[in-house]
């Protein structure tokens, strides 16, 4: 006779799931239902409760102030960084892997050096080299330390997948005459897709949400990007709650999509590198 094993439900687990489904839902709960509501029901209705007379005013009036520039600044410093970052991450790990010198080696370790230097304490250093290159108050002088800082987080990932490509296929296309360029476009590339779409995915979600930088290499707003701008319409609509959090939601927006779209590919190309 088999044995029925009973299995114990997890009450503690559940409780502890539940809870973390509050603290998630709840705030992104309030920050949608206060930006319908007008400006003066703010005050007098209960903000847990869906407005008496719902509103797009607030979104209305975000858009009316610049948020489309802003919009526009945030995806081309996004897309020119994680391009750049890409690239140059999977021609970075090709070499690291198949050189095989000592100098490859210390090149890796150098470069995995930065993981250990916080970004916080090198704003002056980066400060003073963008101003000297005359780059300060630009789209540029926020594409380059993106790209600088994201290099070695990226290398790191992309290598765990590079390395574990067997050696006999690299081997079969020299053999066929392959350069390094139609082995990384036609070997290392196609294989290496799910830690580049980990990366892209990673890395566009820091990009797009990074303050400090634009806070201290930008000036003007023809440049501002949009974490920036949250701050500025707070100081703007400094009584509007709900022109704020509009301006919250729809900056949130496509970070939210590129989440929900390339999570389990996140996920999964994480685990697969480091755990190969």
């Amino acid at each position: 006779m088999r044995r029925r094993i009973r299995e114990t439900p997890n009450a503690l687990g559940a409780l502890g799931g539940l809870v973390w489904v509050v603290v998630t839902i709840v705030p992104i709960y309030y920050l949608v239902l206060t930006s319908l509501r007008r400006q003066q029901d703010y005050y007098i209705e209960n903000p847990l409760l869906p407005p008496a007379d719902p509103t797009l005013d607030a979104y209305r009036l975000v858009l009316e102030n610049d948020f489309v520039r802003y919009l526009s600044n945030s995806l081309i410093v996004t897309v020119a960084s994680v391009a750049v970052i890409l690239t140059v991450s999977l021609m970075a790990s090709y070499y690291l892997v198949r050189a095989g010198t000592p100098l490859s080696r210390g090149t890796l370790r150098l470069v995995l050096l930065g993981l250990a230097i916080p970004v916080q304490a090198t704003i002056i250093p980066v400060y003073y080299l963008i101003v000297r290159l005359g780059l300060y108050d630009s789209l540029v002088a926020l594409i380059l330390p993106a790209i600088a800082f994201a290099i070695p987080i990226s290398v790191l990932i992309i290598v765990n997948f590079v390395r574990d490509i067997p050696a006999e296929l690299f081997e079969s296309m020299r053999a066929d005459g392959a350069g390094h360029g139609r082995i990384l476009l036609a070997l290392v590339l196609p294989l290496s897709r799910p830690a580049l779409l980990t990366v892209g995915i990673y890395q566009a979600l820091q990009v797009w949400n990074g303050f400090l930088f634009p806070l201290i290499l930008t000036q003007s707003s023809s440049v501002r990007v949009l974490p920036l701008s949250l701050w500025t319409y707070q100081g703007q609509f400094a009584v509007n709650v709900p022109a704020v959090l509009a301006a919250v939601t729809l900056s949130a927006l496509p970070v939210l999509a590129a989440f929900v779209v390339g999570r389990r590919q996140l996920v999964s190309g994480l685990t697969a590198g480091f755990g190969k």
